[in-house]
């Protein structure tokens, strides 16, 4: 099993404390935000309720349910995550009330190993409302030994009730020395480490995976794209089909967004820096539309001519010109 980070070591801690001392509800929510190895702490303990022959209390890894969970194939674990669309073409982006219902029915049968059943629920946030309404019903009727997690970065999109009936283990961004020092123990050096921590507001997860891919690359191409834009040097349409024509549209628009927010940080003009804030929102709001049937590329467009024609390019001139 591969070592924790630091923030994922205290979470496991905490919860397996409440193990051991007969205190973790049957219902928990591991929250926070995303990429902090929350699904990681989550399946670690489930390895830990279910191994048979536990050392020092941790998962020993040759017990027949660890060799069952290692193969996928535990008939007391259970994970509920995005599955096909009737076609088989894609994923569906929500988890259905189908798919709750058989998790019920699996819940209420005997274990076939040990005395517990562990059902991991990932992106819990992602059920809809009628699938909401049957895991409520499931989160009501607890049996013991049976323990249903839900995983979520955006807890507040749980309906109120269903979070009052779980248990809460939070992940939360951890210390700039403590991140600075996970990330050089991955390999990156403490200049790039520290640029990318400024560029993710401190998060070592999501920093991570921006130096490891393309991230901090397309986070410089975003930033000179705006500047050559200010300056009328580019064209709101080309750059704008750039943006939309692969897969990182929405993280170019998160990028945008960040550094729109960092330049009217920097800011002392009170009116150029609302300027700039409505922008960050409205780059926000493109970023969603992705998800929908609206023509990328169009709503990128607007969103570029808005910046050239003031609500970027005024600032952009006034800090630089």
């Amino acid at each position: 099993m591969s070592a924790f980070a630091p923030w994922q070591q205290r979470a496991y801690e905490q919860a397996t404390a409440a193990l051991d001392a007969g205190r973790l509800g049957h219902a928990q929510l591991f929250c926070g935000p995303a990429m902090l190895g929350k699904r990681a702490v989550a399946e670690r303990l489930a390895r830990r309720v279910l191994c048979q022959q536990r050392i020092d209390g941790e998962p020993c890894g040759r017990c027949r349910s660890c060799q069952l969970l290692d193969a996928g194939t535990h008939p007391d674990f259970h994970v509920v995550s995005f599955i096909p669309n009737k076609e088989g073409t894609r994923l569906r982006t929500e988890i259905i009330i189908d798919q709750i219902r058989a998790l019920s029915e699996k819940l209420t049968l005997t274990t076939q190993y040990g005395a517990a059943q562990v059902a991991i629920l990932d992106p819990a946030d992602a059920i809809n409302h009628a699938a909401s309404n049957a895991l409520l019903k499931t989160l009501e009727e607890p049996v013991d030994g049976r323990y249903l997690w839900l995983v979520s970065a955006n807890p507040h999109r749980l309906s109120a009730t269903i979070r009052s009936r779980c248990q809460r283990l939070e992940f939360r961004l951890p210390s700039r020395e403590e991140s600075v020092a996970w990330l050089r123990a991955q390999g990156h050096r403490d200049a790039e480490a520290a640029e990318a921590l400024d560029a993710t507001r401190g998060h070592p997860g999501l920093a991570h995976q921006w130096l490891e891919g393309d991230g901090m690359a397309l986070r410089r191409e975003v930033a000179g794209d705006l500047a050559r834009l200010s300056r009328g040097d580019a064209s709101a349409i080309e750059t704008a089909q750039r943006w939309a024509s692969d897969e990182h549209a929405a993280l170019r628009l998160q990028h945008a967004a960040d550094v729109a927010l960092a330049e009217a940080a920097r800011l002392t003009d009170p009116t150029r820096a609302r300027s700039l804030a409505a922008w960050f929102d409205r780059a926000n709001r493109v970023r969603d539309l992705l998800r929908t049937t609206v023509r990328t590329d169009l709503a990128i467009v607007e969103l570029l001519m808005a910046w050239q024609a003031g609500d970027g390019a005024s600032v952009a001139r006034g800090q630089h010109g």
